[in-house]
């Protein structure tokens, strides 16, 4: 009897374990964050005791486990906020974006190793002209999904699905997160100084004043973005 059900190939069968194993990469990754002892690590004081004993190394240590955190699916604010505290407005910027750029970097792989042949074989012919449109306006597209403020660590596997460059990818990633970046870890840094200090009067200094403009202004980015975009349209 001949068998005429059609059955799948190799390469159909490697993309299905692939995705497979991305789908349980981030159940365990929401898992451990969500139901394990952790998340507790994120902490504050934690996160603090544990540079503290790396001494010199702590800013290479932290920027390691942002870059893990992201990975982990942990919000990237809650990170940057982090970072800030424990360094500052300055240098905290430096090792949160760093980190930042380097979590992006590794969950795009992921998503690209693991889920873009899967993703490129459900690809019908509408799809797929998005699809080549996202390969050749990758920089403008990933710079304008980072500027509203897209989720980020969704965006860094959802990126790894489609044909953008991962040049084009991490340009726009490093451009969009730049502004965002410096203005969170500006202003709880600076926070974080005057509650450190003690100086209640430093909140009615310029620079306090200049943190709080600073984040407010940000709020009103993804809007000021998507009006000026509608406007070239």
């Amino acid at each position: 009897m001949v068998d005429i059900i059609p059955r799948p190939t190799k390469s159909r069968k490697g993309a299905v374990i692939k995705v497979l194993l991305l789908v349980a990469f981030i159940a365990v990754a929401i898992g451990l964050i969500r139901f394990t002892p952790v998340k507790e690590f994120f902490a504050k004081e934690a996160l603090g005791q544990f540079l503290d004993r790396a001494g010199f190394w702590a800013p290479l240590v932290f920027m390691l486990v942002y870059a893990a955190g992201i990975c982990l699916f942990l919000p990237g604010t809650l990170l940057t906020a982090l970072g800030a505290a424990l360094f500052g407005a300055y240098w905290g910027f430096v090792f949160v974006y760093v980190g930042a750029m380097a979590g992006a970097s590794v969950a795009f792989w992921i998503g690209r190793t693991l889920g873009r042949d899967f993703a490129a074989s459900l690809i019908g012919e509408r799809l797929k002209r998005y699809d080549e449109a996202i390969e050749r306006h990758g920089f403008a597209t990933v710079l304008y999904l980072r500027l509203i403020y897209f989720p980020f660590t969704l965006l860094n596997f959802g990126m790894g699905l489609t044909k953008v460059r991962f040049g084009d990818y991490f340009a726009g990633t490093g451009l969009g997160i730049l502004v965002g970046t410096f203005i969170l870890t500006f202003f709880v840094g600076t926070i974080k100084e005057v509650w450190a200090g003690g100086d209640w009067g430093q909140l009615i200094s310029f620079k306090a004043f200049f943190s709080v403009g600073l984040f407010v202004f940000s709020l009103f980015i993804p809007k000021i973005v998507k009006k000026i975009k509608k406007e070239k349209e």
